[in-house]
């Protein structure tokens, strides 16, 4: 609509001008070009944006979908702890770019569950390839479809988070996005499908809250982990103590009632579409050694570790900070990247992520919350800032040693933290800035869509302008007319 009128416009106006060449009509269009110069900026920027829509209705991005579900349901005693993988768990299916994971405990009806009654240790999203013949649980037929990441045999996940997890952004930004479901990468005979891993503690009515959450081993009186090995004396707290169907201690008389939980999720996802940039995940362990292993059930990345207790001179010092580096963090890939994000416990005092040279390439840091109600739990991290780079800004290169920095509160001991970056990087460039001036494009991603009504509105105004301008002119030249004869 509007890229056809507004031309037009342009056409009466130069009509105009051409009609003011004459002598008679010099002085009055001499007014009304001045009038009319107000005009200008506004009937460029229709005509402009005009354009700008046109070419958007052409090349647009592809259409944002959403979805929520919820997980198999899981549940909860006082003291008592889940840790469960859910298979072919409900998904969007075929080529897509996913945009974005959030998660958050509810109860049976959908009210969200504080961390100070259910703490979510994590949730983790893994992708694999099955086929359906031999169920979901058969571990030996499935294919583990890993991220990009350096830590073997642990973190493949596409997504996960803890405590966090509500007021931490997934969202992959514009134009990027996590590939999956591509045909030609799936083996024949088999289908990508989705597992989900939800680690939740009850502390309803527990001896020591913080302790619980932090898998003390003293609190859940075990000497084996969950595959019948002895614990090492000298492991005091972790996940090896608090896996599915472990109870903590609770109070002497502490009767509550179980409790029927689920995991409800929303996916963002767009189809797949060449104007989609795609990225690699990768996710980063302060505790990686970098020791190759062969070993299955060995890794570099030991997921967790503790931090201890200040001196009391730190103490009063001000100095109980603990700080943790792994470095020598090699890119097996380069490129650009385009989110960061990390993930601590109670404590956490924020991570950075650095460059081999030094350079600052992202940092991340806690929220704590400061009331009872879900989302704003007191001294539990609700959130985890992260960091979206200017497109092309930071960037790393093939092979690159990166060092990751995570720091604690150490102020009393702390069992079972966790210090993890998770980055998206994308490989090839960042697109070219558009050709029109920004100042005349609105683009998608701002969410300003300029509709039929809104042309309409903005053409008649300046339609109105300059019927006014018309007839005041005429009349003040009129005026100046008679008065020119009486005062002769």
């Amino acid at each position: 609509m509007a890229q056809e009128i507004a031309p037009r416009v342009y056409q009466r106006i130069n009509s105009f001008h051409k009609i003011c060449q004459s002598t008679k009509g010099l002085r009055f269009c001499q007014k009304m070009l001045h009038t009319m110069k107000w005009m200008l900026p506004l009937l460029a920027l229709l005509y402009f944006s005009a354009v700008s829509e046109s070419q958007a209705s052409k090349i647009g991005p592809p259409l944002l979908k959403s979805a929520t579900f919820l997980s198999p349901p899981f549940f909860l005693r006082p003291g008592s702890v889940s840790n469960k993988y859910y298979f072919d768990i409900p998904f969007p299916k075929g080529h897509i770019a996913l945009k974005s994971f959030d998660a958050e405990v509810v109860d049976e009806n959908g009210v969200p569950v504080p961390l100070h009654e259910t703490y979510l240790h994590h949730w983790v999203l893994e992708r694999y390839y099955g086929r359906r013949e031999y169920g979901d649980l058969d571990l030996s037929k499935i294919i583990l479809v890993r991220n990009s990441g350096i830590c073997n045999h642990t973190l493949g996940q596409y997504y996960g988070l803890g405590s966090e997890t509500r007021r931490t952004s997934t969202w992959v930004p514009d134009p990027y996005g996590i590939e999956v479901g591509k045909p030609e990468e799936i083996p024949l005979g088999y289908e990508e499908s989705w597992l989900l891993n939800i680690h939740a503690i009850d502390t309803r009515g527990v001896e020591d809250r913080l302790g619980c959450t932090e898998c003390k081993c003293s609190l859940y009186n075990v000497t084996k982990d969950e595959y019948g090995h002895p614990i090492a004396d000298n492991y005091i707290g972790g996940l090896y103590c608090c896996y599915d169907e472990t109870q903590c201690r609770v109070k002497e008389g502490v009767e509550g009632v179980t409790r029927k939980l689920f995991l409800k999720y929303t996916v963002m996802w767009v189809d797949w579409d060449v104007s989609v940039v795609p990225v690699k995940i990768y996710i980063f362990d302060v505790t990686d050694t970098g020791e190759a292993t062969s070993d299955p059930r060995r890794s570099s990345c030991k997921v967790e570790y503790e931090v201890p207790a200040c001196s009391l001179e730190d103490k009063a010092n001000g100095e109980c900070v603990h700080t943790k580096t792994a470095a020598r963090l090699v890119m097996p890939r380069g490129g650009h990247i385009v989110y960061g994000v990390s993930h601590q416990h109670s404590g956490g005092l924020g991570s950075a992520l650095y460059g081999e040279d030094g350079r600052l390439l992202c940092t991340s840091n806690p929220t704590y919350g400061e009331g009872e109600e879900a989302g704003n739990e007191a001294n539990y991290i609700i959130g985890m800032s992260t960091c979206y780079p200017k497109p092309g800004s930071v960037k790393v290169s093939d092979g690159e040693a990166l060092t990751f920095v995570s720091n604690y509160s150490s102020t009393q001991l702390h069992t079972g933290v966790m210090g993890l970056f998770y980055i998206l990087v994308a490989e090839m460039p960042p697109p070219p800035p558009p050709k029109i001036p920004i100042f005349l494009t609105f683009p998608t991603s701002w969410g300003f869509e300029v509709s039929k009504s809104t042309w309409a509105l903005l053409l008649a105004a300046a339609a109105l302008a300059l019927i006014i301008g018309i007839s005041y002119y005429r009349k003040r030249d009129t005026s100046a007319g008679y008065q020119s004869l009486v005062i002769s």
